[in-house]
């Protein structure tokens, strides 16, 4: 028989049916003017929506790690934007189980972001239409993956003054800031100690082939050859039997013409800082493993396709960080 499915424990208040079936206090008060709720709108609200607007869709927990002081306030108030329509979920089954409930956009977080990069507010229609497109999604776990990241280091972070995540960008964003050459998941700028170390990001869940992911190291190359920064690609790994795999088949290549640092997910787990600790293996020089802000980096100039260094207002916390 397959498998009962279960609702997850982080189904917003008034979307769980009763036992009767019927759903209850569904959201009814939403407005489509961010004027009629401004006055009910937090720093850390604005905040959620770039994060949503950049990263497309974030968990409960992702949220809570690193905005709120417990996942039931976040829970909470999560449940409030969404009755007000600035923010929106919806609850993935894959496999024959329910995931935890994804966040996302909703029109009026949509049209927060926009207006204050001074673009046009997209409709309500293009809203539903990015909503809908990561419910059909079939990469949602590599998302999910990739966004965990950097939630890691922004959580490591909060509990550290002396680090912070600078700058953390789609993969979408970074590679228009260099000019389509690469193709990464993500990038960051990883701060410590007044020193950035900025960094390219390939999120591997082991479903290609190795030759896939060392493939893609030409095209850095060439972006570096071409004036692209000189920063190194980090592959994040689901076993360390990968990761050695992976190794065996770059130390096989010869001079990569770019750096390259690995890990492994279950080398990170109990590691303190996770991500930020030392947890990096570099290739072609594993003698030990590095932190991340030991990694070989340079942050380099604003060029046609280089983003330059990280900027206060680029710091995803930015809003929070204001007087």
């Amino acid at each position: 028989m397959p498998t009962p499915i279960t609702p997850p424990r982080n189904i917003p208040r008034g979307d769980t049916p009763p036992s009767g079936g019927r759903r209850t206090g569904v959201a009814r008060s939403a407005s489509d003017s961010l004027r009629a709720i401004a006055w009910r709108l937090e720093s850390r609200d604005y905040v959620l929506a770039h994060l949503l607007d950049e990263h497309r869709t974030l968990t409960c927990d992702q949220i809570s790690a690193v905005l709120f002081a417990s996942p039931r306030t976040c829970r909470n108030r999560l449940d409030k934007l969404r009755k007000l329509g600035f923010v929106d979920w919806f609850i993935p089954v894959r496999h024959g189980r329910r995931l935890p409930a994804h966040w996302v956009p909703g029109l009026l977080a949509a049209r927060y972001v926009a207006l204050s990069r001074g673009e046009r507010p997209p409709t309500p229609a293009a809203v539903r239409q990015l909503q809908d497109r990561l419910v059909a999604s079939t990469h949602l776990a590599h998302t999910d993956g990739v966004n965990q990241l950097g939630i890691d280091l922004l959580r490591h972070a909060r509990s550290d003054p002396n680090c912070d995540l600078v700058r953390w960008w789609s993969g979408a964003r970074i590679a228009a800031a260099c000019g389509g050459r690469v193709r990464p998941d993500a990038h960051g700028v990883w701060r410590t100690g007044g020193h950035d170390t900025p960094w390219y990001l390939e999120w591997d869940a082991g479903s290609e082939q190795l030759a896939v992911l060392t493939a893609k190291l030409g095209a850095y190359q060439r972006l570096r050859e071409a004036g692209g920064p000189c920063w190194p690609v980090l592959f994040w790994l689901p076993t360390s039997a990968r990761e050695a795999n992976l190794h065996r088949k770059l130390a096989a290549m010869g001079p990569l013409g770019v750096a390259v640092a690995t890990t492994a997910a279950d080398r990170v787990t109990g590691v303190v800082g996770g991500p930020a600790g030392a947890v990096w293996k570099l290739a072609g020089n594993g003698r030990r493993r590095l932190a991340l802000a030991e990694l070989p980096s340079r942050v380099g100039d604003v060029g046609p396709y280089h983003p330059g260094p990280a900027t206060a207002e680029q710091d995803p916390l930015y809003l929070l960080r204001q007087p």
